[in-house]
């Protein structure tokens, strides 16, 4: 896929991630449908992408409700009249031990808790992997659902509700390859590792240094890295059904 004029949506594109995604793919020259739930960080990013001399729509909506993503997505579909592609980035982390004792107390991770963390990572991606795979048969386009999973897919202490999202959607793209190859639509997911955020510089130096020394390159990944594999995810039209490992040989 040649990126220049095409449409991408991404989830959660008001910060972090989400808006380095939006901008990266700006300097390509790809016009945004940008989604979240917050107005005034959505408005920056449009501003950083329109700055780059693309298109750049607003969709305020929140990825676990149905009728909010639907409309989302017809009124994409209106605005722009083609999709190539959404980033389904939008994510929570909840973290807490399933079960913990402490001082003869046995304490649980909540349903709530749990439940949190899969409606906006599960059914999020569900919902808008649906949709927005209907605009794409609805205006003939060829596209590409990437789907944000995570190395901590595989299992990690204190993430019972994350990691479980995270097998889910990485297993959903693998399903959707398969179902919607003959559309012309490919489904990939991409699994970061540690990427350096506002939420990692948070972080302790005792428990950075630990940390650090799990990643055989020896420092957390950067956004550019995310965001150029989701170019190559584009660009690269025999790339369907699989996971793509972005965390510098870390493994958990």
């Amino acid at each position: 896929m040649e990126l220049a004029n095409k449409v991408i949506a991404i989830t959660g594109a008001g910060q972090g991630l989400g808006k380095q995604m939006a901008v990266s793919l700006a300097e390509s020259h790809v016009n945004l449908a940008l989604i979240d739930l917050t107005p005034d960080q959505l408005a920056e990013t449009k501003a950083e992408c329109e700055a780059r001399g693309v298109t750049a729509r607003c969709y305020v909506a929140n990825v676990t409700d149905e009728e909010q993503v639907c409309s989302a997505f017809e009124q994409i579909e209106s605005d722009f009249k083609q999709l190539n592609g959404v980033v389904n980035n939008a994510g929570i982390m909840r973290d807490g031990m399933f079960i913990k004792v402490k001082d003869g107390q046995v304490n649980t991770m909540s349903l709530e808790q749990f439940q949190s963390v899969m409606d906006v990572n599960v059914t999020g991606t569900f919902l808008c992997g649906r949709e927005a795979s209907k605009v794409m048969l609805n205006t003939d386009s060829k596209g590409v659902l990437i789907n944000i999973s995570s190395v901590a897919r595989a299992g990690n202490i204190g993430q019972t509700n994350y990691s479980a999202s995270k097998a889910a959607v990485a297993t959903m793209s693998a399903v959707w390859a398969k179902e919607l190859g003959r559309f012309g639509i490919r489904s990939v997911a991409i699994a970061p590792g540690v990427i350096k955020t506002a939420m990692t510089d948070q972080i302790k130096p005792d428990a950075m240094e630990r940390l650090v020394k799990m990643i055989p390159v020896g420092r957390l990944g950067l956004a550019d890295e995310i965001s150029s594999t989701i170019k190559y995810v584009l660009t690269n039209e025999f790339v369907t059904g699989r996971v793509l490992e972005v965390d510098g040989g870390m493994r958990m």
